[in-house]
């Protein structure tokens, strides 16, 4: 079995959301698939995805302090700048993270750990909505 659906998330503050349950019910035939795997793509280049902690906020807020530490905004050395301080900074942080996540999926569940999370992670002040495509495949139950 194949599915796709396109996923459109709310615009979100700067940070490290967790996405999960909005993931899950964007992907309603996940509940039919006894082995297989859903593909996560955010399709922008200021945000990523990330699979981490998904009980403790202050995970979520350390992750934002950390990379705000390693690729500050408005670094002088950046030359693409038209788009804001904020905006080269943004690419860098998606690209060491990522723009996609290949979850397993098993008995109409996704196989994450007790403590995993799908993060939505949003490195502009104003990055607005943001789009994913969720690519589920796998054989039926």
């Amino acid at each position: 079995m194949w599915a796709q659906h396109d996923l459109c998330l709310r615009p979100l503050p700067r940070g490290f959301h967790l996405i999960t349950r909005e993931v899950l019910s964007a992907v309603p035939e996940l509940v039919r698939v006894r082995v297989g795997l859903l593909h996560v793509l955010i399709q922008h280049t200021s945000a990523s995805l990330a699979l981490n902690e998904n009980a403790s906020p202050d995970v979520r807020r350390d992750f934002e302090r950390y990379f705000n530490g390693l690729v500050p905004d408005g670094w002088p050395g950046f030359e693409h700048t038209l788009e804001g301080p904020d905006d080269m900074a943004a690419h860098i942080k998606a690209s060491l993270l990522g723009p996609s996540l290949t979850l397993p999926v098993r008995e109409g569940r996704l196989a994450l750990g007790t403590w995993q999370g799908i993060y939505l992670c949003e490195h502009r002040d104003e990055g607005g909505s943001r789009r994913l495509v969720l690519t589920l495949q796998g054989e039926e139950r």
